[in-house]
C-alpha cells in the first residue's frame, strides 16, 4: 500500500441518554442465560477539580455474541442503502439554511437512532420508522444494519488489499442499577455487538468523561468532547454510542508540487484566494445543463468522492432540487473522463443540535416527555430523547481525505476518450459526499460554500 498520508474518516454516535421521573430500585440488567450484578459505587477523585472518568466500568451486556448475519438480511441492502440516502438528503435539506460550510455523517446518524429505535413502540415506533426511512421491519432492518457492518468490515479488514480500514463500533452506557429489558440488550449485542457499560449518572461529568474518552479514542482525537457540559444529569439512564473509523488515500493522489493559489468565487461574488490541487487523470464525469459532477475513488475503488458542482447562479435551486431520486440519477450517469481537474483544499468542522431538527422532520413524540413511548428498553414508556448532538471533521488535501463525525441523543425520564482533456475547475461553492460504491452507502454528506 502506498506510503501516502491515508484518508481517516471517522463518526461517532451518541445517542440516547435516558432518565426517569422517579428513583429506579436498585436492580440488576439481566442478560439472557443469567443476572449480571450491578456495577459498584464510582466516586470522583477527591484531589482532582476535574472530575475523573470512571475507569473499567461494569459490562452489563447480553450473554449473546454478534451475530453472523443471515444471507437473507444481505438482500436487503440495496433498500437500505436507498433508505439511508434519502435520509441524508431530508437532512441537508433541512440543516442547509445554516450559513457556511456543512459537513456531517448520516451513517453514523441512522446507526444511532436505529438503536434507539430498536426500543421504540406505538406511535414513537411509527415515527420515527417516517422519519428516518427505515422502511424495513424492525428484525429486518437491525439483521440489514448488521450485515452492513459485516460488508464493509470485511472488505476494509483485508488492509493492504483494498487500501483502506473502515471500522464501526458500538456501546451503551446505562446507569449502574437501572433495568433494562433483556430482549433490547440482545437486540444490540446480535446486530450491533453493542455491550453495555454501568456508569453513574449521579456523576454526570464523570459520565461525560468516560464516554467522550471512547468516543476520541474510536476516532482517532478528532472528535473530542462530543457529550457537551450540562447534556447529561441525575435523571440520565441511557446512551447509545456508535463510532466508524476510515482510513485511505486517493487512487489518483494529487501532487504537492502542482498547487498553487487560485480564485475561488463565493456566494456573495466576492472572491478569496485558495490553494487549488490539480491533476490530468481520468475520473468519473457528468456534464448537466446547470451542473457537473466528478467521481474520484480512494484506494482500493471501494469508496469514493462524488463532487456536484452547480453552475454559479444556480446553487441555491440545485441544492433545493437535491434529492435522492436526482442523486441516485446522477450517479448512473457518469462515465469515464479524460479530466484537466483542479479543486480546492479544505477543511470543515461542524456542530450540530438535532433535537429539534428531527422533530420537525417527523418524529416529534420521540421528544415529548408524554407522548415518548420506549417501552421496547425497559418495559414501560419511561424514557424519552432529551438531546441529539453531532459533531463532523474534513480535511480534503493532495493525499487523501480526513474525516470524523459523532452523534449523540440523549434521553431523560418523563418527568477515459483520447484528445484534449475537459477542464473542471471546482472555484465556487459545491456539495459533496463520500460513498461506499459496492453497497451505495452514503457514509459523509457536506458542501462548501467557504475558504
Amino acid at each position: 500500500m502506498s506510503l501516502i498520508r491515508k484518508i481517516t474518516l471517522a463518526a461517532a454516535v451518541v445517542a440516547l441518554a435516558a432518565a426517569g421521573c422517579a428513583p429506579q430500585p436498585a436492580t440488576s440488567v439481566p442478560g439472557p442465560e443469567a443476572g449480571t450484578p450491578s456495577a459498584p459505587e464510582v466516586t470522583p477523585n477527591q484531589n482532582s477539580p476535574e472530575p475523573t472518568p470512571m475507569t473499567d466500568p461494569v459490562l452489563l451486556r447480553s450473554e449473546k455474541p454478534r451475530e453472523t448475519p443471515p444471507l437473507t438480511a444481505y438482500d436487503h441492502l440495496a433498500a437500505l442503502s436507498a433508505s439511508n440516502t434519502a435520509f441524508a438528503l431530508d437532512l441537508y435539506q433541512q440543516l442547509r439554511s445554516q450559513d457556511g460550510n456543512l459537513f456531517y455523517s448520516p451513517f453514523s446518524i441512522s446507526m444511532a437512532l436505529a438503536m434507539t429505535y430498536a426500543g421504540a413502540r406505538a406511535e414513537t415506533e411509527s415515527q420515527m420508522a417516517s422519519a428516518m426511512h427505515f422502511d424495513l421491519p424492525q428484525a429486518d432492518l437491525h439483521a440489514a444494519l448488521n450485515a452492513l457492518s459485516a460488508e464493509l468490515d470485511n472488505r476494509a479488514g483485508e488492509g493492504d488489499q483494498t487500501g483502506f480500514k473502515l471500522n464501526v463500533a458500538n456501546a451503551l452506557w446505562g446507569q449502574q442499577g437501572f433495568a433494562f429489558l433483556p430482549e433490547f440488550l440482545d437486540t444490540l449485542a446480535l446486530n450491533y455487538g453493542a455491550g453495555m457499560q454501568a456508569v453513574d449518572y449521579n456523576q454526570p461529568e464523570a459520565a461525560r468523561q468516560t464516554i467522550n474518552d471512547w468516543v476520541a479514542d474510536q476516532t482517532e482525537d478528532k472528535i473530542k468532547d462530543l457529550i457537551p457540559d450540562g447534556a447529561l444529569n441525575a435523571m440520565t439512564r441511557l446512551v447509545l454510542t456508535n463510532a466508524i473509523y476510515f482510513n485511505a488515500a486517493w487512487l489518483l493522489p494529487f501532487d504537492e508540487q502542482a498547487t498553487q493559489n487560485d480564485s475561488f468565487d463565493l456566494l456573495d461574488g466576492s472572491e478569496v484566494q485558495a490553494p487549488m490541487m490539480r491533476q490530468t487523470e481520468s475520473f468519473g464525469y457528468l456534464k448537466a445543463e446547470d451542473y457537473e459532477a466528478v467521481e474520484m475513488f480512494y484506494e482500493g475503488r471501494e469508496l469514493s468522492m462524488v463532487i456536484l458542482l452547480p453552475d454559479e447562479s444556480q446553487f441555491s435551486a440545485f441544492e433545493e432540487s437535491l434529492d435522492s431520486a436526482q442523486l441516485q440519477s446522477i450517479l448512473e450517469q457518469l462515465s469515464v473522463q479524460r479530466l484537466d481537474l483542479s479543486m480546492p483544499k479544505f477543511k470543515i468542522d461542524s456542530s450540530f443540535g438535532l433535537a429539534d431538527t428531527l422533530a420537525g422532520m417527523g418524529m416529534p413524540d420521540a421528544f415529548d416527555v408524554v407522548k415518548a413511548d420506549f417501552s421496547g428498553m425497559t418495559g414501560k414508556p419511561d424514557l424519552f430523547i432529551t438531546n441529539v448532538v453531532h459533531k463532523a471533521y474534513v480535511d480534503v488535501n493532495e493525499e487523501g481525505t480526513e474525516a470524523a463525525a459523532a452523534t449523540g441523543v440523549v434521553m431523560g425520564l418523563k418527568s477515459m476518450p483520447v484528445g484534449e482533456p475537459i477542464v473542471v475547475k471546482v472555484d465556487h461553492p459545491f456539495l459533496f459526499l463520500i460513498r461506499d460504491t459496492q453497497t451505495g452507502a452514503v457514509l459523509f454528506l457536506g458542501r462548501v460554500v467557504q475558504l
